[in-house]
C-alpha cells in the first residue's frame, strides 16, 4: 500500500539555503529556462551533460585547469571521457583549507580521542608526502594500506596523492589471505599498517599478520607501522623493512605541501569487489571523476559544506570510506570512528553525535535496524538537534526502519537512503534535501547520472520491477580494471547485458512519486516459477516479527525449478516450531504476495556477511547446492557458512 503522505518535508527556509536550491538557480541561468523542479533539473542535467558539468566544476570551486573541452566520444560506454584537457591534484582538493579548526576528529572506541587542526593535517600530509618521495614513489606507483578509520590513514592517503601515486586500502580485520588477494595483484611499493586495533573493547595484535603479509609482497620499498595500540616499534622490528611511522616522518620538517597536477582520468584509487564469487576484482578509478561527482554528491545532494561536522560509520576496506574522506573537498570537519558500533552498547555512536554536534550522520541499513531492535530511542537519551541528515546505505532500508528513524532517532532530519557501489565510487540514487522523504523510498537519481529500470529485453518499465541501468556516461566510471589490458573483464562486468549500457545488478522499481525502491542484487534474485522476486521484499516483512533477529533468503534449485528457502536467526527465547512457522508465512504472505512465502523456514545460528556488513545470499546459495565458495576471505565470519552445509531439511 502507497503511503499518501510523506514522511517528512524540507522547510520553505531549508530548501532556500540548500546549495541544491542555488544550483539549480544557476542552472536556470545557464541554460536560459526557469526550471522550477528537481526532475527538471535532473532531465537537464542528463541531456546537456557538457553545460553541467562544467557548471558544476565552477559551482564546486572544483581547483585546477578544465580546459576548454568537457566531453569526448561521449555516446561510448565505455570510452567516453570528461575534462580530457584538464589538469588537476585531488588532494590539492581536499586540502585547500587551513587554520586552527578542526580538520578531523577521531574516536577509537573509548580508547583514543584525538583532533586535528586543518594546520596539523598539512603538517603531517606533508611529513608523510617527503617521506614517499625520499622512497623515490613516482605518479602511478600504488600506495597500499590496510588500516583502521583513523587520521594516519587519511593524511597518508592524501600525501600519495599529492605526488600522482595510486591509493588502495582494506581493513586490518581482514585475514592475510584476504589482504594477498587484493594488494598481491597492484604491486604496492609502500605497505602502510597498524601495530594493532580495538573491537569490542578488545586489542587485536596485528603485527605477525603485517609481517606475512610484507614477506609476500614483492617489491615493496618499505612498510610504515602506525602507532595505534603503543606498541610500533615493537612490531617493526620485527618487520623486514620496516620502520615505525613516527620515526620515518622524524627526520622531515613540515613545510608547504606540494601537488602534482595531473590529467583528469589519472587513476587515484584502486577499489576491490567484495570477491565472494571469485578473487576480487581492482576496480580502478580516476582523480577528476571520483572528485566532480563526489564534490557534486557531497554539496548538493548531501547538503554538506563548510563548518558541518561529516560522519559515516565506515571501515577503510568499504567504498564509504572514499565518500567520507572527500568531504574536506567542500570545507566539512571529518569525525572518524573505528571499532564497533554496539560497544559498549548501541548509543556509542550517539554519543559521538551528540557530543560533537554533528550534522551528518551516515550509517547502514543494518546499523539502524539493529538499533530499532535493540529497543532503543535515541531521540529520548541523546541531543541530536545538529543532525540535519540522516543517511543509510549497505542495503535496502526497510519501511519500517524509514518509519524508527523519525519516531526514534529524530522527527525534522533529512533521512537519505543512498545506493550506488565499490563499482563507481559514488551513487546512482540517492538523496535530495529540498524533495520530499516516502516511506521504503531513495528519493531520485543523482544529477547527471541518467538512470533507469529496464525489462529483460532493455525496454523502460514502470511500476514493475527490473535491472537498474544508466543509458549515458557519466566521470565516475572506473578507468578499466587492474591487469586488464584490453577491457574485457571491464565491459563483460556492466556492458555486456545491454551494449553500450551500464547495468549495475541491482533489482529495481520506480515508484509513483520519481523514486526509487532497490529490491536487492540482481544476481541474488528469486525467481520461482520465473518470477523476479527480490530478496528485500521478503526481508522488509519478516524482520519487522519481533521473534526474528535477521534473516537471509535463497533460491534453492529443485524438481526442475527454484524454491523459496528461508533462513531465520531467532531473537533471544524464540523457537522456531510450528506456530512461529504459520505466522512467518501468514506475515509474508499479505505483506508481499503468495508467490514471496518461502517453501522451506530454517533457523540458523549465525548468518554469514561480507567485511563491510552485507550478508552474502551467493556464498550460501553456492554452500546449499554443493558448490565451492571462491573467496572465504572476503566474509567477516566464514565459520558461518558451515551452518548451511547438507542440511536435511532441504533435501525434501
Amino acid at each position: 500500500m502507497t503511503a499518501l503522505s510523506p514522511l517528512w518535508k524540507p522547510s520553505a527556509q531549508r530548501v532556500a539555503d540548500a546549495a541544491l536550491t542555488r544550483f539549480r538557480a544557476a542552472a536556470s541561468a545557464r541554460a536560459g529556462t526557469e526550471f522550477t523542479t528537481y526532475a527538471e533539473l535532473h532531465r537537464w542535467s542528463i541531456e546537456e551533460r557538457e553545460a553541467f558539468w562544467r557548471l558544476v566544476w565552477q559551482f564546486c570551486g572544483v581547483v585546477g585547469e578544465p580546459g576548454e573541452k568537457v566531453l569526448a566520444d561521449g555516446d561510448k560506454m565505455p570510452g567516453a571521457a570528461f575534462f580530457p584537457e584538464a589538469r588537476l591534484n585531488f588532494a590539492e582538493n581536499l586540502l585547500r583549507r587551513t587554520g586552527p579548526e578542526d580538520a578531523i576528529v577521531f574516536r577509537g572506541e573509548d580508547k583514543v580521542a584525538r583532533r586535528l587542526s586543518w594546520d596539523d593535517l598539512h603538517a603531517l600530509v606533508s611529513r608523510l608526502q617527503q617521506v614517499f618521495l625520499s622512497l623515490g614513489v613516482k605518479p602511478g606507483e600504488r600506495i597500499a594500506a590496510m588500516m583502521p578509520n583513523m587520521p594516519e590513514t587519511v593524511a597518508a592517503m592524501l600525501a600519495a596523492t599529492s605526488i600522482g601515486a595510486v591509493w588502495s586500502s582494506c581493513s586490518p580485520d581482514f585475514g592475510e589471505q584476504g589482504v594477498l588477494d587484493r594488494f598481491g595483484q597492484i604491486e604496492p611499493v609502500v605497505f602502510i599498517a597498524p601495530d594493532g586495533y580495538y573491537y569490542n573493547g578488545k586489542e587485536i595484535d596485528v603485527s605477525a599478520k603485517v609481517a606475512a603479509v610484507a614477506e609476500r609482497l614483492p617489491g615493496l620499498r618499505k612498510v610504515l607501522v602506525v602507532d595505534y595500540l603503543g606498541r610500533a616499534g615493537e612490531a617493526a622490528s620485527g618487520i623486514g623493512n620496516a620502520e615505525a611511522l613516527e620515526a620515518a616522518i622524524a627526520p622531515f620538517t613540515p613545510g608547504k605541501v606540494t601537488f602534482e597536477r595531473l590529467p583528469f582520468s589519472h587513476p587515484l584509487y584502486i577499489l576491490f569487489s567484495s570477491g565472494t564469487t571469485g578473487i576480487p576484482k581492482c576496480i580502478v578509478h580516476s582523480a577528476g571523476g571520483t572528485l566532480i561527482q563526489h564534490v557534486k554528491e557531497l554539496r548538493l545532494h548531501a547538503g554538506v559544506g563548510e563548518g558541518d561536522r561529516f560522519f559515516y560509520f565506515t571501515t577503510c576496506g568499504w567504498m564509504m570510506w572514499n565518500w567520507l574522506v572527500s568531504g574536506l573537498a567542500v570545507g566539512a570537519t571529518l569525525l572518524l570512528y573505528d571499532g564497533s558500533p554496539f560497544y559498549p552498547d548501541g548509543n556509542v555512536l550517539f554519543d559521538f553525535a551528540d557530543a560533537e554536534k554533528m550534522t551528518y550522520f551516515g550509517t547502514s541499513a543494518k546499523f539502524i535496524d539493529s538499533v530499532r531492535k535493540a529497543g532503543l530511542r535515541p531521540m529520548d537519551s541523546h541531543d541530536l538537534s545538529s543532525v540535519r541528515t540522516i543517511s543509510s546505505t549497505g542495503s535496502p532500508l526497510s519501511p519500517e526502519d524509514f518509519r524508527f528513524v523519525y519516531d526514534g532517532i529524530r522527527k525534522d532530519v533529512h533521512l537519505a537512503s543512498i545506493s550506488g557501489g565499490t563499482d563507481i565510487v559514488s551513487c546512482f540514487v540517492l538523496g535530495v534535501p529540498t524533495e520530499p522523504v516516502w516511506e521504503g523510498e531513495i528519493q531520485a537519481a543523482g544529477l547527471g547520472m541518467a538512470v533507469d529500470v529496464w525489462d529483460d529485453a532493455g525496454h523502460p518499465v514502470r511500476g514493475e520491477k527490473g535491472e537498474l541501468v544508466c543509458t549515458r556516461a557519466f566521470p565516475a566510471m572506473p578507468i578499466g580494471f587492474w591487469n586488464d589490458p584490453d577491457g574485457a573483464k571491464y565491459r563483460a562486468a556492466y556492458f555486456e547485458r545491454f551494449g553500450n549500457v551500464w547495468c549495475h545488478g541491482d533489482f529495481a522499481e520506480w515508484t509513483a512519486h520519481g523514486g526509487i525502491v532497490i529490491h536487492g542484487r540482481s544476481d541474488a534474485t528469486l525467481n520461482p516459477g520465473g518470477v523476479r522476486i527480490g530478496t528485500a521484499e521478503i526481508y522488509n516483512q519478516v524482520e519487522k516479527m519481533p521473534e526474528i533477529a535477521e534473516a537471509l533468503c535463497i533460491g534453492q534449485d529443485w524438481e526442475g525449478d527454484v524454491r523459496v528457502v528461508l533462513f531465520v536467526r531467532l531473537a533471544e527465547g524464540a523457537v522456531l516450531g510450528e506456530a512461529l512457522e504459520k505466522a512467518i508465512r501468514t506475515k509474508i504472505r499479505t505483506g508481499a504476495s503468495p508467490r514471496h512465502v518461502p517453501a522451506r523456514i530454517v533457523a540458523v545460528t549465525d548468518i554469514p556477511r561480507t567485511k563491510s556488513g552485507k550478508i552474502t545470499e551467493l556464498a550460501v546459495r553456492d554452500i546449499v547446492h554443493g558448490r565451492a565458495v571462491k573467496n572465504m576471505e572476503a566474509l567477516a565470519n566464514p565459520e558461518a557458512l558451515e551452518l548451511y552445509r547438507d542440511l536435511p531439511a532441504l533435501q525434501s
